[in-house]
Order: C-alpha cells, then structure tokens, then sequence
C-alpha cells in the first residue's frame, strides 16, 4: 500500500512549533466557523500542545462561542489529576478564555467500565471532526494508539478503551483510526531529537500503521521542529512539493 504524502513544516524550536499550530488552529476555526458556523477541535496532551494552548488563548480574533472541544485521548484518572489531559487543557485554554461547560466533552477516564465511556464518548462525538490534533511519541504511537496493540487496527470503533498501554497508566480512552482518517484535518506536533529517528521511519520508510501508528496521520500536516527533523531526508524538508518552512 502507497502511504499519503504528508505535508511537512520544520520549525526552529518548539515554541516556534507551539507558535505554528496555534495560528493554524485559529486560521482553521475562522474559516470553518465562517462557512457553517461551528468549529469541532479535538485536543492533544503533552507539553508542546500546552503551549500552545496558551498561545491560542491569547489570540482574540479566535471565534471562542462557536468551538466544541474535544480530545484525542485520555487516562484512566480522574478530572482533576495531575496526569490529565483535561485538566492540561483546562488549566492552559479553557480557563483563560472561559470557555462554557457545554462546549468542552471530555473523556470520562474515571470511569471503571471503560468501554461504557469510550461508547459514551462516541455518542458525542461528531460524525467528522474539523480538526484534529496529534503528537507522536518515541515509539511512534499516537493518541492513546500505541504499537502492536488491536486498536491500531480496528476499523469500526471511533473510540476505544486501551489496556496493557506500555506507557503509564496502562487503562486509558482513545480516538480510534476511524475517528482520524474521517477528519477534515488532523495536524501531528513532533520535537525534539529524540524522536528524529522514529520520524524519519514514519515519514520516509514504508507504511507499517501496527509497527508506527501515527502513520494513520500521513495524510495530514506534520510541525517539527529543526531537532525533530534532523533525520529527515532532504528530498522532504528541502525539495519536497509537500514541504514548507514556518510562516513568517
């Protein structure tokens, strides 16, 4: 199977990614909330989305009453943790800008029955989400989707409950590939040298969507920074019809 060829924009460092995706996401909800009113923006954790996060806060032209959040994937812990992605978002967006309750659908990751949560979740969920936001890890897992586990490849669910996650805690709720590949557009955030390696396998190497589940993405747009993109060949960061440096 051919892989998409992805669009690729290298950044300098990982603010200046931060800096990239919040003016993509604004651009996005302007033009979508322009032509149907409504903008459905699912939510990545980890450290360089939280930036910018705070960076979008900051940006007033952002049509904030018109956004639905939602989110990528969540632990099994509770609202308040310090390992959620709610409470990340809520302490880096949500309430800056003040954001109604009725606009955020999180994950209910304290749940026991987490399969009942992920089938609530995909009650709410809308049928294509606008906009999708990803990161990758070292193993090249994406979401709560990691290598080698059967949710890579479910083709029905649009979202699932994981166990045995490699990484801690193992229970977890996660958009599923079909929640992905049905968005409008999905935007994966890749820094540091760490993951130079791993990225060059998911942007230049064969499709293996088990062995590299962020592949699921290949269609979409990936910011990395310099660090991030060191492996890359040249042919996709220099000469590439798909590539671009960061706007100016």
């Amino acid at each position: 199977m051919t892989a998409p060829a992805p669009r690729i924009i290298v950044a300098d460092d990982p603010t200046a990614v931060a800096e990239e995706t919040a003016a993509r996401i604004a651009e996005s909800a302007r033009s979508r909330v322009g032509a149907s009113g409504r903008f459905t923006l699912a939510l990545a954790g980890g450290t360089t989305p939280k930036k910018a996060y705070e960076l979008l806060a900051e940006r007033p032209e952002v049509p904030w009453g018109a956004i639905d959040f939602y989110f990528g994937d969540e632990r099994a812990v509770s609202q308040d943790d310090p390992e959620s992605n709610y409470r990340m978002a809520r302490e880096s967006l949500f309430d800056r800008q003040s954001i109604e309750e009725g606009r955020i659908f999180r994950m209910r990751g304290e749940m026991p029955d987490l399969d009942a949560a992920a089938r609530d979740y995909e009650a709410v969920l809308p049928d294509a989400l606008d906009f999708v936001l990803l990161g990758m890890g070292e193993d090249g897992h994406t979401a709560s989707l990691f290598p080698g586990l059967p949710a890579v490849l479910e083709t029905e669910r649009r979202v699932l409950a994981v166990t045995g996650a490699p990484k801690p805690p193992p229970r977890r709720l996660t958009l599923a590939p079909k929640a992905l590949r049905t968005a409008r557009e999905v935007v994966v955030i890749v820094t540091g040298g760490a993951k130079a390696a791993v990225l060059a396998k998911v942007l230049a190497g064969p499709l293996d969507v088990g062995a590299l589940p962020v592949q699921i993405a290949l269609g979409g747009t990936f910011i990395v920074d310099q660090a991030a993109a060191a492996a890359l060949p040249a042919r996709l960061t220099q000469s590439g019809a798909k590539s671009e440096e960061k706007r100016s």
